[in-house]
């Protein structure tokens, strides 16, 4: 009898994990550029295709304050071939893809027209991105090298990008965003300034370095004393000069530029005519325009901190963009953390009760959570009540009457790291409506919001104020809450602490506002353990 053997089936081959298709496009001063690219379940970024086309949009705003006509006709040509492209690799819905635009449609007069056009030609939705969202995204950009670069671990480092229109700036200590600044130089605005005044060769230099000079020394002023300094540089500017004077280069890492090797290819640069530069070095009419200015602009900022070599690397501000999408536009602990750092000093420099804030911020949080079936807000207001519970008082610092309307003041012109221009806004707003009256269509700030966050305000303000009551004894002893619902009251039980009056009188001055919002009173009740 002969036993065969069966052939074993394979098991089944697992299927390839699922990639998303995806598009950045960046509409800077001089040129649309645009990123394709994949992203895995993962959340790895793997580009597919890489497109720039010149258009200049900072001449026109940074000389006349509006987009000119044939210039919004040129925008659209360019999105248009790009669309048609994104068509291709299957990239047709707004969540595939971020369009934004920087200072030179940020600022023009007619910068709805521009948005409005762009949008009726061509489909495609224009994000108009302030100082704080640079900032942010440049940090997602350029966090891989400070995670992973050697020589960046143990050194203060500056990021910085001189690009047309401004100069974005943050300075990185512990692995922590110390601060982050945006100063208005550009190389673009710096050119335009000398064609205004229409200055000879050398008259020109001198009227750029001392421009160039009043916006170091406010760096110098805003970075502190380091045993050791680091300059990242960004831009295509400065990858022109490495690829001038380091073209070994291994664009995967940071290129070590010499300073004084900058400034030779500098002074060089400054001597020879635009049209001389696009026959030398095969660029185009608008790199050229940009090149001496954002250069010289980088060695004085590097001499201005006494520093040898400059670093610079290959990441963009769409590579920052493919990161934010990688993850979904969500803030992870990490940067949440250097969101409250960020806020934490601003509180320092006002002088507020870190531990008072700290608690009701802590308060507020578990509330939040607590109440997720009643507020039904995104999981990003948390972050904003946080924020808000942080700085609540800091109108103190100004004056103890109406010091809530100082704190919306303070943060409404205080930079915080992380956050949008709209971000800063409801934080302010949510401070300022943690006491007295409640927030009244009337009111500036609140009035400019739309119904959905005027209504998410009112109610980070109702627990702001809850949490707040809390802690009215600013000893902390409230460390621990259980919430439960009861006969249409939201029944807030505390152990561990025997007299609540005057947690109870606080209550009933700030309870009002929740239970206009949520329906619901409050009570306080001493849970026996």
């Amino acid at each position: 009898m002969t036993t065969e053997t069966l052939p074993r089936e394979s098991p089944p081959a697992t299927p390839p994990a699922p990639v998303r298709p995806v598009a950045v496009i960046d509409i800077g001063t001089t040129a649309i550029r645009m990123a394709i690219a994949e992203i895995t379940a993962e959340g790895e970024v793997h580009r597919l295709e890489t497109l720039t086309q010149a258009v200049n949009l900072g001449k026109d705003t940074f000389t006349r304050r509006r987009i000119d006509r044939s210039t919004i006709e040129d925008c659209v040509r360019v999105l248009g071939s790009y669309r048609r492209l994104l068509k291709e690799y299957g990239i047709e819905r707004h969540d595939q893809m971020r369009v934004v635009a920087t200072s030179a449609v940020r600022e023009a007069e007619n910068r709805l027209a521009f948005l409005d056009r762009v949008y009726s030609a061509t489909g495609i939705r224009i994000e108009p991105i302030d100082e704080a969202e640079v900032n942010r995204i440049t940090y997602l950009g350029i966090l891989p090298y400070l995670k992973t670069e050697p020589e960046l671990a143990e050194a203060s480092t500056i990021v910085t990008e001189i690009g047309g229109g401004s100069t974005e700036l943050l300075l990185v200590q512990d692995g922590q965003v110390a601060f982050s600044r945006t100063y208005r130089l550009g190389s673009l605005r710096l050119r335009e300034m000398l064609a205004a005044y229409r200055a000879p060769a050398i008259q020109a230099r001198q009227m750029m370095q001392h421009q160039i000079d009043r916006t170091v020394k406010q760096v110098v002023a805003h970075v502190p004393d380091a045993r050791r300094l680091e300059m990242i540089a960004l831009g295509g500017d400065v990858r022109f000069a490495a690829g001038q004077i380091i073209p070994e280069w291994d664009k995967n890492h940071l290129g070590r530029l010499p300073v004084k090797a900058l400034e030779q290819l500098t002074d060089r640069i400054l001597t020879r005519s635009e049209d001389e530069l696009v026959r030398r070095y095969h660029i185009t009419y608008p790199d050229a325009e940009t090149l001496a200015p954002a250069l010289l602009a980088y060695v004085q900022l590097a001499r201005g901190l006494k520093l040898e070599h400059v670093l610079v690397t290959n990441v963009n501000l769409r590579d920052g963009l493919l990161n934010d999408m990688a993850v979904r536009d969500a803030w992870t602990d990490e940067f949440r953390d250097q969101i409250i750092r960020s806020a934490v000093d601003l509180g320092q420099k006002f002088g507020f009760d870190e531990a008072h804030s700290r608690h009701v911020a802590m308060l507020a949080g578990t509330l939040f959570d607590a109440l997720a079936d009643e507020h039904r807000l995104d999981v990003r207001y948390r972050m904003i009540l946080h924020i808000a519970a942080l700085l609540h008082e800091i109108g103190l610092y100004v004056s103890s009457t109406a010091y809530h309307k100082h704190s919306l003041y303070l943060i409404n012109n205080s930079e915080l790291f992380g956050l949008s221009e709209q971000d800063v806004l409801l934080v302010g707003l949510v401070a300022r409506y943690h006491r007295r009256s409640s927030p009244k269509p009337v009111h500036a700030g609140y009035t400019a919001l739309d119904r959905d966050r005027r209504i998410a305000v009112s109610k980070l303000a109702a627990m702001l104020r809850v949490a707040d009551a809390l802690d009215r004894s600013r000893s902390q002893r409230v460390r621990e809450i259980h919430i439960n619902r009861e006969n249409g009251r939201l029944v807030i039980a505390i152990p561990r602490v025997d007299d609540l009056s005057l947690e109870q009188l606080a209550l009933k001055q700030k309870g009002t506002l929740f239970e206009e919002i949520f329906g619901m009173s409050v009570l306080l009740r001493m849970m026996r353990t």
